[in-house]
């Protein structure tokens, strides 16, 4: 088959959670014989920050551990859509201009030979609904939510069995613990500050925690306000800036855990979605403790994958424990990769993928399965 994913970016990791999945998801699509191409407005917001930030040396992680994938770039709408020539499969993500997503929709209501979904992967639906209001989905053939919850909004509105559950996962291919294990000392936690949606639990479930276990602190991640910045000095954590999704193998394996810390929407009014860096953590071979966050899908075993802090006072008590205990953080992070390597990487959604796309058309079954 021939794939065509329109993207906010490819080539830009930066506060753009995204690319970390679709890098991993299009390698193993061209690996099993598709012709995949990913697609990006130009001087799109992620990439143009990298730039800013890094210059093209901020491309580099990207193209040295992707070199099979590239992108392929247009500046108007016409552009796009002869991007699309020939596609058998057209994915169009959510953070794309609702200019795109209608005039895809219009291509596919004058040609049926192809099929097209909208990928949502965000909050949107319930914390910006008019904002998802405004993109025009009549002629799409279905939706890949990325977790149960976002489906069941779908459902509600009309889309029925044309609406897929499709996580998130880790780039199995990249994503591995060290080949030979190394000096590890302290914490790390890879996030971006975001809007505010999460300042007061990354206090309560991370700062506060890992001083009071006396850990060092890593922190990687973008758009921390100077309240932030300050925050973090307060409780003695290192705050190091951008990391390239690719460099993440190499930052976890010089650490003893890390910690997930949900954002609100992910707890209260979409529970049981991971962000991506769960299953990357996990694919990494580092023990991973989270704040409070219901895993009511069953991805993984809580407990026994990963560890649930409570409250803070818990959160501290797990972190000194994996400090001191080995054997502890040893069965983490033996049952975490089998969990992972068993049903959460990137070839598991490659086949999901395909799977849905021979429900929706029978026609294209001979061909994915090329």
């Amino acid at each position: 088959m021939k794939i065509v994913y329109f993207t906010h970016s490819l080539l830009s990791c930066w506060n753009h959670g995204n690319a970390h999945f679709l890098r991993g998801v299009l390698r193993e699509l061209q690996a099993r014989g598709h012709n995949v191409l990913a697609c990006e407005q130009q001087g799109n917001w992620s990439l143009a920050n990298l730039l800013a930030d890094h210059g093209q040396a901020g491309l580099a992680p990207f193209r040295e551990h992707y070199p099979e994938l590239s992108s392929a770039s247009y500046a108007t709408i016409p552009e796009a859509l002869a991007l699309a020539e020939g596609a058998d499969l057209v994915i169009a993500h959510e953070w794309n201009p609702p200019e795109l997503i209608a005039a895809l929709g219009e291509r596919r209501k004058a040609a049926s030979d192809h099929l097209l979904l909208f990928h949502d992967t965000h909050h949107r639906a319930v914390s910006a609904p008019e904002e998802m209001q405004a993109f025009d989905l009549e002629a799409y053939d279905g939706v890949l939510a990325f977790g149960a919850a976002l489906a069941r909004i779908y459902r509600d509105r009309g889309w029925g069995a044309r609406a897929f559950v499709w996580h998130e996962a880790a780039d199995l291919r990249h994503f591995q613990p060290p080949g030979q294990e190394g000096e590890r000392e302290g914490l790390i936690w890879i996030g971006n500050w975001g809007d505010g949606e999460r300042s007061e639990e990354l206090e309560r479930f991370l700062l506060e925690p890992a001083e009071a276990a006396g850990l060092p602190l890593d922190i990687y991640g973008v758009r921390y306000p100077e309240p932030a910045l300050a925050m973090l000095r307060r409780h003695g954590a290192r705050y190091h800036g951008w990391a390239a999704n690719a460099r993440t193998p190499d930052l976890f394996a010089r650490h003893l855990a890390t910690v997930h810390v949900p954002r609100r929407y992910y707890t209260q009014l979409l529970p049981g979605i991971p962000t991506i860096r769960v299953f990357e953590a996990l694919a990494c071979g580092i023990p991973l403790v989270s704040a409070p966050w219901d895993d009511e899908e069953g991805l993984f075993r809580p407990g026994i994958d990963y560890l649930v802090a409570a409250d803070g006072a818990q959160m501290t008590r797990h972190l000194r424990m994996l400090a001191h205990e080995p054997g502890a953080r040893a069965e983490l992070v033996r049952h975490g990769l089998e969990a992972v390597r068993s049903r959460h990487g990137c070839g598991h959604r490659a086949e999901e993928l395909l799977a849905i796309a021979r429900t929706l058309s029978p026609r294209l079954a001979e061909r994915s399965a090329a």
